[in-house]
């Protein structure tokens, strides 16, 4: 009878388990988490982080033995709903970080996704970036944000986000008062209904992105309104908003400009194709010399500021801790370049110069170079500058100090690069572009020189397509010598609308390939090969995992057609 007794027990569940059974138990469940292995089926986890969530026990306090089982059990029933919900759409599960970005999220997925939200309780970042689909139905998942209140990093770009959208995410941002870092870029909606989101935001948020987003004027004066209300807002990026500048004279822009003397925080600046012309240079300086923290500062791709740069170079001396000064393709004049040379001395702390794609900038390379810190200078670009012979000489003056050295799209480069070479220091330069420059096989050759001698053991990426007058022995000599170890991403190929054949220095290429570890992308646009000799190539980048842009049957040629023979300026 004992025993019909026992197995009744057994079989009945945990209804009548004695306070042996529960004590003993809870002890399996303290097992090592390798031990441990819920849903092994669904995921395998070999890391803290990627673990079930092990606060349990202090959400256990106070509970009856009984009742903390159950409640443990429902997490791992939810842990592996999540497991599930991640592998359908190939992720991985992680109880502090959810990456679904290009995954094609629809409204239903999304639906899904926030009812498991209250198994995320750990939840740190989430980005669902460059979904479409899902525009419009936010509202479904900023409805449970509550159970994700620790989260800090939230990206929604691209999304197609609507009115309604921005408007359920504002109120949902009282949820998530840790939030730092909110990106809502390339979603052009946001203009215009910025205001219902910005007097949502907790004084936590570091970094503010929207990149793209149709703003206007009323947004900057919006903008303006709340960033002294973020003492611990360091990075802003309003990019690629050419409305934001728009009725200058009616405020907008000048509130914003005014606004940003009180973000003593303040690190980054990014107001690339914003329309800024020289009033508004001038509103913004004033706010610079109040902002010592300011260390990057990108006012690229404003064509119409041309002729009003000292309206900001005024103001820059009091901008001593400043890194980074990007002004490429701003159509920049003789006097602005002026201008800018005459400050560069105060500068002390500046790493970074960005003058690339105005052609005045060629003729003035010399007092550039003159007036920087070169010894900790790390990037210079002087792409597209129409550099001349006398203008080069001087860029060699700082290249043994540079990480970055770009002189892409400069026809006096040709024949002229062993003077370039020679200046490098070893070990030093990481990034190598001499796309479109008319090299020769003799700076080829000169060029496999340094690589032997290992000179450029830490490049990482070296660009040298559209140069093809470099003939065979030219290509063959590069790959054949060697040196390039830490090589990432390597360019070679030609200008659209031309081919020709690389059978002769393919196997240099094949036998070079083992001992280039690092690669991770090889472009061979419009090179031409035979079919056996194809066929090798792409065996060996499959087997390596690399990326190869090839396409020898001349596929892109339509597509590329188009393309000017001279970057655009």
């Amino acid at each position: 009878m004992e025993s019909a007794d026992g197995q009744k027990g057994r079989d009945g569940g945990s209804q009548r388990r004695s306070p042996l059974d529960v004590i003993m138990s809870q002890i399996r469940r303290k097992r090592s988490a390798s031990d441990r292995k819920p849903l092994g089926r669904f995921l395998s986890r070999t890391s803290d982080r990627t673990a079930i969530p092990e606060d349990a026990e202090s959400e256990n306090k106070g509970q009856s033995p009984g009742a903390a089982a159950s409640a443990e059990s429902e997490r791992d029933a939810g842990w592996g709903r999540v497991c599930v919900f991640l592998q359908k759409l190939g992720k991985k599960a992680d109880s502090r970080s959810l990456s679904l970005a290009h995954c094609d999220l629809t409204a239903t997925d999304l639906l899904e996704l926030a009812s498991l939200l209250q198994f995320l309780t750990q939840l740190e970042e989430m980005d669902l970036s460059w979904n479409e689909l899902i525009g419009g139905s936010l509202t479904t998942l900023t409805s449970h944000l509550q159970h994700v209140g620790g989260i800090r990093t939230l990206k929604l770009c691209s999304c197609r986000l609507n009115a309604d959208d921005v408007a359920a995410l504002g109120e949902a941002l009282t949820s998530v008062p840790a939030l730092e870092i909110l990106d809502l870029s390339w979603n052009s909606s946001v203009g215009g209904t910025l205001q219902s989101l910005l007097g949502r935001l907790h004084p936590s948020l570091r970094e503010l992105h929207l990149v793209a987003c149709q703003l206007t004027a009323v947004d900057a004066a919006a903008l303006g309104g709340s960033v002294a209300a973020l003492p611990k807002l360091c990075v802003l990026d309003v990019s690629c908003n050419p409305l934001l500048t728009q009725k200058v004279d009616a405020g907008g822009f000048r509130e914003l400009a005014a606004s940003l003397s009180h973000a003593v925080s303040l690190t980054t600046l990014r107001l690339q194709g914003c329309g800024l012309t020289p009033e508004t240079l001038d509103a913004l300086g004033a706010s610079l010399r109040c902002l010592p923290s300011v260390r990057k500062v990108d006012l690229s791709c404003n064509r119409s500021l041309a002729g009003g740069l000292s309206q900001l170079t005024f103001h820059l001396p009091h901008a001593t801790q400043l890194e980074s000064l990007d002004l490429h393709l701003c159509r920049l004049t003789h006097t602005d370049l002026e201008a800018l040379i005459q400050v560069l001395p105060s500068l002390t702390a500046l790493t970074s110069l960005d003058v690339s794609a105005n052609k005045e900038a060629g003729s003035v390379v010399h007092q550039l170079v003159s007036a920087l810190p070169l010894t900790q200078m790390r990037r210079l670009p002087l792409n597209s500058c129409r550099l001349k012979e006398e203008s080069f000489t001087a860029m060699a003056l700082v290249a043994p100090y540079l990480r970055s050295v770009d002189v892409s799209w400069c026809k006096v480069v040709g024949g002229h690069l062993p003077l370039l070479l020679d200046a490098l220091q070893p070990s030093v330069v990481v990034e190598l572009r001499l796309s479109s420059c008319g090299l020769t096989t003799d700076d080829l050759h000169h060029l496999a020189d340094v690589c032997r001698r290992g000179c450029v053991s830490s490049l990482r990426v070296l660009d040298l397509s559209y140069n093809g007058s470099v003939g065979d022995a030219g290509w063959a000599a590069l790959f054949a010598a060697g040196g390039l170890g830490s090589l990432e991403e390597a360019d070679v190929s030609l200008r659209p609308m031309t081919s020709a054949p690389c059978s002769a220095w393919l196997p240099a290429l094949l036998g070079a390939l083992p001992r280039m570890p690092a690669l991770t992308r090889l472009a061979l646009q419009r090179w031409s090969a035979g079919s056996q000799e194809m066929q090798q190539l792409r065996y060996s980048v499959k087997n390596r995992n690399i990326r190869l842009d090839w396409d020898p049957d001349g596929s892109d040629w339509k597509t590329s057609s188009q393309e000017d023979s001279q970057p655009e300026e």
